[in-house]
């Protein structure tokens, strides 16, 4: 049954990539899954001119999560042209509709370390030290991150990407 989990959690992310490609697509731009080949970048998107590009990394998450997993890669900023898309890829039995958290490296770096430090700093729930971790999420709204920041402000704001194609 691990094999069935892990193949499902797979073709989950795999498909996020080319939903948030053509909603990219969809806008007029040209988005490219990279398949892999390209080092923290799942998505390639230029203008139609082919004159400015963005730089996408995708995670994906269940309508039922509390938080998405990014890894420590978050906390580094990469400049400009990079985004973070969160993306809610509703499973096929759900009424929800997808939903995206466009969010720009800087922030994304600056709150998911932020969040990091406080929650290594606190005690753990029987007072212990947390362990060093390279694991890395970002909370879902309604709910919050350790530092209080909420991404909600994100939702859907596909502008921030089509600011820097335009």
């Amino acid at each position: 049954m691990q094999g069935s989990k892990t193949k499902n959690k797979n073709h989950r992310g795999s498909a996020s990539q080319f939903f948030v490609a053509a909603e990219l697509c969809r806008r007029g731009y040209a988005a490219v899954v990279t398949m892999g080949n390209c080092p923290n970048t799942d998505i390639l998107c230029s203008n139609e001119e082919g004159t400015k590009f963005v730089h996408i990394q995708v995670k994906t998450f269940r309508p039922s999560d509390s938080d998405c997993s990014v890894g420590k890669k978050a906390e580094k900023e990469y400049g400009n042209n990079f985004f973070w898309v969160l993306a809610c890829i509703p499973t096929m039995q759900s009424k929800q509709d997808f939903s995206y958290y466009i969010i720009p490296s800087s922030v994304m770096a600056r709150n998911v370390k932020e969040s990091h430090e406080i929650w290594f700093n606190a005690p753990g729930k029987k007072g212990q030290h947390h362990a060093k971790t390279s694991f890395r999420s970002v909370q879902i709204p309604p709910k919050k991150n350790e530092n209080g920041w909420n991404i909600e402000r994100y939702l859907n704001s596909w502008n921030l990407i089509e600011e820097k194609l335009d």
